[in-house]
């Protein structure tokens, strides 16, 4: 099995990226079209020359590696994917033999939570509108990170139910200090993750934002709760 797990940027994703790894059967891969990206925008990340120099910028080529040979001779590879990076032209066609997977995060929280590593995102920073059309073209289960962090057991034995996968609670833990397939920029983006031995409990009040970033959540909200509708969730059928 293939799975394409498609989010946004601060979104749980290293985390859920961690749990699958720690399975044992799966391979994963970290952002495998972060350099393409980069190289066709021209954006100036935070640690810009080291994510071209660490992956392939073609995405064709990147695109025929989610394809190849999964690593270790495992029988399942997980694939962590930004929405935001499939840029439009970009192939996508090789996700359609995957199982997708969307996970989603109330704006409030990413954008609170990317303001605090690369300020002043944009809509398109953050990944709502690329997702929503992710979502439209490669539908498959939704999973929103309030349910994870509420009842992290629950919500991955209902996700593996989804996509038939055995669920393992093995997915639950994994050792600090991150995993060899980190991307180059988790010196950037995973101080917290890299801490971590599991995911942390419920999440408290939304964090209250004020001018561009409130205009900026207030944009992307109607998008979050429309993938909303659709997330997986303990107990209930998938709507």
């Amino acid at each position: 099995m293939r799975i394409a797990m498609w989010s946004g940027p601060r979104n749980l994703s290293t985390a859920m990226m961690y749990a699958f790894a720690a399975r044992g059967d799966c391979a994963v891969m970290d952002e495998p079209f972060y350099a393409a990206y980069l190289a066709a925008t021209g954006l100036d990340h935070p640690m810009r020359a080291e994510i071209l120099a660490s992956q392939p910028a073609d995405p064709a080529r990147v695109a025929a590696i989610c394809t190849g040979p999964i690593p270790g001779g495992k029988p399942h590879l997980y694939m962590k994917h930004m929405a935001h990076h499939m840029l439009p032209g970009f192939p996508l066609d090789w996700a359609q033999a995957c199982v997708n997977i969307h996970l989603i995060r109330h704006p409030a929280r990413v954008i609170a939570s990317y303001a605090a590593k690369r300020e002043n995102p944009t809509l398109e920073d953050i990944g709502f509108p690329q997702q929503q059309s992710l979502f439209e073209r490669l539908p498959g289960p939704v999973v929103d990170c309030a349910d994870i962090r509420r009842d992290p057991a629950g919500t991955l034995a209902r996700l593996c139910a989804e996509i038939g996968l055995p669920f393992s609670d093995r997915m639950l833990c994994w050792p600090a200090g991150g995993i060899a397939e980190d991307g180059v920029w988790a010196a950037h983006w995973y101080g917290a993750v890299h801490r971590s031995t599991g995911f942390d409990g419920a999440e408290g009040p939304l964090p209250e934002l004020s001018g561009d970033y409130a205009r900026l959540a207030e944009a992307a909200l109607p998008i979050y709760e429309r993938l909303r509708a659709a997330a997986t969730r303990p107990g209930e059928g998938h709507g």
